[in-house]
């Protein structure tokens, strides 16, 4: 499929060509683990063993790649299991890695609980300012610079251009978390990011339904380093997840634009509001990132933050009293969601530098009818 296609033709169609034999137009689940030689060694289309390899998952690496602007992409069993493998692929005990000081709890405790017990180090800066990164660089030892934007939950935004010349300069390469953005709003790869990650499990996947992750590369000799251990560490995701995962992308653009639209709607809404005191979002004038969100993003995305009047428990008392939105984890699907930071996604962090505000909320907003959406929060915010 020619990079030039138009997005949704990409995700629709790159990766998969209608089988020969039956012209099935959707990549069929191949749930097999082991795959008939002929003779030894002599392999039909280079499936041996389907933890280094499975068809299903094959067809999705090649849409992802493709959507991102990619040469190769990885599948993995969740977004944690990708950032493992590209730690591991690239770094060594005694190197040191950048990271948001915003970071997702989970990538911060992987990090702070794991990769440091392995004997890589690091170091948090905020993703807004470029020199404050610069500064946290170590020369010689930093191997990555970890770049989320915009930035979960407070949706900062970084300037991927800007950040990947820095790292380059110290000779570490740019990873860029999409998962926010979506590869519809957003393509790092082309901005001059080295990897890009993502937690397929939200918007990608879209339907709140499948665990998965990805990483996808331009550089083939970085590809060769991902391969030997995507299939030497083994965390990849079985044909049924790698299904749903590529269903899910065929219709990423559409529920995009209706995310965004719902959430610009959200916003307005929040901003009139008496029991809000911020809303943050990307596509707000004012918002300290605006301008960078605005040359880099297609949309300013379906997240939306906001602080309450009242503390933490007026924060408590909006996610339960909600009922159109769902109050959970994740986000990314079809459906809307509300949780309180501080006690959920980031609890992890709390008493540490990258602790979340206790009087914060953050949105999912999905693709519901959207006056349902605002009559919902009106209530919940008494």
């Amino acid at each position: 499929m020619s990079q030039k296609a138009g997005f949704e033709t990409r995700a629709i169609h790159a990766g998969y060509e209608p089988d020969p034999t039956t012209g099935a137009v959707i990549p069929p689940i191949y749930a097999t683990s082991t795959y008939k030689q002929d003779g030894v060694g002599g392999l039909r289309g280079g499936y041996e063993y389907s933890r280094s390899a499975n068809p299903t998952r094959t067809a999705l690496e090649g849409a992802l790649a493709a959507v991102e602007e990619g040469e190769r992409a990885f599948a993995f069993a969740s977004g944690l299991a990708a950032e493992d493998t590209l730690v591991r692929s690239t770094c060594r005990p005694g190197d040191h890695v950048v990271l948001p000081d915003d970071a997702y709890g989970g990538t911060f405790r992987l990090f702070d609980k794991v990769e440091q017990s392995w004997g890589v180090e690091h170091t948090p800066a905020p993703v807004t300012d470029v020199d404050a990164v610069r500064a946290a660089i170590r020369p010689g030892q930093t191997k990555l610079v970890w770049l989320e934007t915009p930035t979960n939950p407070l949706l900062n935004v970084g300037d991927i251009e800007a950040l990947a010349a820095v790292a380059h300069e110290a000779g570490a390469l740019l990873v860029v978390d999409n998962t926010f953005a979506s590869p519809y709003l957003q393509q790092p790869l082309t901005l001059g990011a080295d990897v890009v990650v993502h937690s397929t499990t939200k918007y990608v996947g879209g339907h709140s339904d499948v665990v998965g992750g990805a990483l996808v590369v331009r550089d083939l000799e970085l590809a060769d380093k991902l391969t030997f251990h995507q299939n030497a560490i083994g965390a990849v995701p079985g044909p049924f997840d790698c299904f749903l995962t590529h269903r899910g992308l065929k219709t990423l653009g559409v529920r995009m634009d209706r995310h965004c639209d719902n959430a610009e709607k959200v916003v307005d809404f929040l901003t009139r509001h008496p029991g809000v005191v911020e809303v943050v979002y990307p596509g707000l004038p004012d918002h300290p990132g605006h301008a960078v969100a605005s040359r880099q993003m297609k949309r300013y995305g379906g997240m939306v933050a906001f602080r309450v009047a009242g503390g933490e428990q007026q924060a408590l008392a909006v996610c339960e009293r909600a009922r159109v939105f769902t109050l959970g984890e994740s986000l990314g699907g079809v459906e809307s969601l509300i949780e309180h930071p501080g006690r959920m996604t980031h609890a992890s962090v709390a008493g540490t530098a990258l602790e979340v505000p206790a009087d914060l909320v953050r949105l999912s907003v999905g693709i519901e009818t959207v006056d349902d959406l605002l009559a919902d929060l009106d209530r919940a915010l008494g």
